[in-house]
């Protein structure tokens, strides 16, 4: 089991309120940022080229490589040499848009194996909003919240899903939460990510960073976890 940090994001990725969480995740790592933004690929070229810049903006705040591994398509996902991009990488951070879409195009591709071992390697892994989602094994389409019975995201944290932007969320579809509780399956924590707020370790220890809260949710329970503070998520043999 790789010992090297993933980060569950609530929003913000590549923007300057997230620089020192990102500068955290790469240092004393390989100064590769990869960078995937095949969650937004739906949206079109524009959104895409939007992602690409932020994030090369963010690379060179850090001062470092941004690799752009520019997967929109399961058959992109499996191209041996956008999979071979992913190799050396100190960083490896997949951006916001659809959760499904992003869960669905990497899943047992060429690429996502690179991310896999990139991480067993030493390679950070982070996820913001979708990204974050996608990591867990609940990638939802975003007009159908309920929690399937079969597993929908990439898995890398099995144990975890995740509601981004709960400080918002709530207010721009108030029955998520309800829908999330009742078909959440045994084992597993619900987890509330605000905005600009990050949830950093890994795979059952971690530390809550950022400029707000991580809640913990479950029936008849909403605990608030601060910045600095850590969190435990359930083990699973």
């Amino acid at each position: 089991m790789s010992t090297a940090p993933i980060a569950l994001v609530g929003s913000g990725e590549y923007l300057s309120v997230m620089t020192d969480i990102e500068r955290s995740l790469i240092e004393g790592r390989s100064p590769r940022y990869v960078q995937l933004a095949t969650a937004a690929a739906p949206e079109g070229e524009e959104s895409l080229a939007r992602w690409h810049n932020l994030g090369r903006l963010q690379a060179e705040r850090l001062g470092v490589e941004q690799v752009v591994v520019d997967v929109r398509t399961r058959e992109d996902a499996q191209r041996d040499d956008l999979a071979a991009l992913v190799e050396g990488a100190g960083l490896v951070y997949l951006s916001g848009g659809n959760p499904a879409y992003l869960a669905d195009t990497l899943r047992d591709t060429k690429v996502w194996a690179a991310i896999r071992a990139a991480h067993d390697a030493g390679a950070a892994v982070a996820g913001c909003s979708a990204g974050a989602m996608a990591l867990s094994s609940w990638a939802p389409r975003m007009r159908d919240l309920v929690h399937p019975d079969q597993p929908t995201g990439l898995g890398l944290v099995d144990h975890v899903r995740v509601i981004p932007h709960f400080d918002k969320m709530l207010g721009w579809m108030p029955d998520v939460l309800r829908n999330a509780l009742l078909h959440k399956p045994d084992g597993t924590m619900l987890l509330g990510i605000d905005e600009d707020t990050a949830l950093v370790g890994g795979p059952y220890e971690w530390t809550v960073q950022g400029r707000q809260s991580v809640w913990e949710l479950g029936e008849g329970k909403r605990i608030e976890h601060k910045p600095g503070t850590t969190l435990t998520t359930p083990y699973t043999a």
